[in-house]
């Protein structure tokens, strides 16, 4: 007999009223007790996988899988179900699970259970695992894939969302978005090459914000001093604050290494003091360093904001 099978058999049925503290048979992600393993688990396994998080309050890795599972599942819109299982309350499941060391993850598909990993795995492991059993994506996942990735990038997790913006470009090759997304992820991670085939990827002549801020940021480090230049032009700079060719060299040093706000900083420095220095070098390098922030990024705002400042000044 199968291990559900034993567990029909011996589980005791839910008592009438329903388990209150279960949300209702709908949920994506819900607590799933003794009494209503059959019918949040088993049961719902006959529509779609049901992932099952062994855990208990006391397991620190449990606190690390637990929310990687969470999001996973989430980004599946509803293709998969994640029951998680308190061992300590609930140990009537996990001994018939046999389950002897958390965390620990199991999959039940049309009432059938099959082991699915032990111990915490990174989230990009959480995010294969959950996708599999998901499916192949639909082509309504493709905003869903391109906020994730935005949201990912901007947290650091470069690695996720280059996976997510080459799932986007799997659903739709040609998105100028997910072009983009994945070539700053390239750039974030110092490939420029791979980072300038990615943009070779998008339609000729194509306009989107997002591609030009990429271009942008790509221009910023070619022929831009390097680190270890940095510290003498600093010197040469703190030394004669007037020293314009060293600011803007340090600027694009500092552009090319990606701490545009410091860039930004210098240049402006630089317009103030002497508007046409260099035909107006220092007012188009710092525009091109605002575009490789993005258009809507605070820094673009803000940068912009203080230039007006000084040229209506």
């Amino acid at each position: 007999m199968s291990l559900i099978g034993d567990m029909l058999q011996r589980t005791k049925p839910q008592p009438a009223g329903g388990d209150a503290a279960a949300p209702g048979a709908a949920s994506d992600i819900l607590d799933v007790t003794d009494a209503s393993f059959l019918r949040e688990v088993v049961e719902e396994s006959r529509r779609r996988p049901v992932v099952i998080d062994f855990w208990a309050p006391w397991c620190g890795p449990c606190r690390q899988l637990t929310p990687a599972l969470e999001k996973a599942v989430r980004a599946a819109k509803g293709a998969v179900r994640l029951a998680k299982i308190n061992i300590d309350e609930n140990p009537q499941i996990a001994n018939q699970f046999r389950v002897q060391s958390i965390p620990a993850v199991f999959v039940v598909e049309q009432g059938q259970a099959f082991q699915g990993f032990m111990g915490a795995l990174p989230e990009s492991q959480v995010k294969a695992f959950i996708e599999k059993l998901a499916g192949p994506a639909q082509p309504g996942d493709l905003e869903a894939f391109l906020d994730e990735a935005k949201a990912a990038l901007a947290e650091g997790d470069v690695g996720g969302a280059a996976q997510m913006y080459a799932q986007a470009l799997q659903l739709e090759p040609e998105n100028l978005k997910a072009i983009a997304g994945l070539a700053r992820c390239y750039l974030a991670g110092g490939d420029r090459e791979r980072a300038r085939e990615t943009l070779a990827m998008a339609p000729a002549g194509a306009h989107d914000p997002d591609l030009a801020s990429v271009k942008a940021a790509l221009t910023l480090g070619e022929g831009a001093p390097g680190a270890g230049e940095l510290a003498l032009l600093e010197a040469r700079v703190k030394a004669a604050p007037d020293d314009h060719a060293a600011r803007f060299d340090l600027a694009r040093g500092l552009a090319g290494q990606g701490r545009l706000e410091a860039a930004v900083d210098h240049l402006l420095a630089i317009v103030q003091r002497d508007r046409a220095w260099r035909d107006d070098a220092a007012r188009k390098e710092l525009l091109t360093v605002l575009e490789a922030a993005g258009p809507g990024s605070e820094l673009a705002k803000s940068g912009r904001r203080r230039l007006s400042a000084i040229l209506f000044s």
